[in-house]
């Protein structure tokens, strides 16, 4: 029980820390998941969290379930998932009774302008952590110069570019085995 509380707990916190959704959870969930709960390994979480981005639903929260339900089953899936989820419930419920009586006022629109740009040096510094770890010699070199450019000039959804990569990662990957 000790064990399921801290994964509520932990999750709860990464949650009311999360501004501007799943991206910028990443730099959290690596800090709090791989470096200080050692719950998944640097290549798990990047796993967990390309899987969460291609699944129905919100990103934060498909990685938490996948997450919790390996460190302590279902019941460890269902308690990562409501304790990310729960600090926005009650967060989104304050604030829906009072963003129309401040919406227009300038601070609030200033303070939102100032969170959006801290979230994207959040995900722009998680990018470059994943891509460090990710891209580690030719083959993936080349998927990410493909996914790179074909994202950039194809409005496809990102499922596809998961599942080109994944096929092209067994073909590249096989490829280079076969020619060793």
């Amino acid at each position: 029980m000790k064990e399921l509380w801290t994964l509520f707990w932990t999750f709860a916190k990464m949650g009311v820390m999360t501004f501007g959704g799943g991206m910028a959870m990443l730099p959290i969930l690596q800090r709090e998941v791989v470096e200080n709960k050692h719950w998944a390994t640097e290549e798990e979480l990047t796993d967990y969290y390309a899987i969460g981005q291609c699944t129905p639903g919100i990103i934060a929260v498909n990685t938490a379930t996948f997450i919790g339900q390996k460190y302590k089953g279902i019941a460890g899936g269902i308690v990562a998932t409501l304790g990310v989820v729960f600090p926005s419930l009650v967060i989104i419920s304050i604030l829906a009774g009072l963003i129309n009586n401040f919406a227009d006022l300038a601070w609030v629109q200033n303070a939102f302008a100032g969170i959006q740009v801290c979230v994207c040096v959040l995900i722009f510094n998680a990018t470059v952590k994943l891509l460090k770890k990710s891209v580690v010699d030719k083959p993936t070199a080349a998927i990410f110069l493909a996914v790179l450019v074909g994202s950039a000039v194809m409005d496809v959804s990102p499922v596809w570019f998961i599942l080109a990569a994944a096929v092209l990662g067994i073909l590249l990957k096989n490829w280079e085995v076969k020619g060793a």
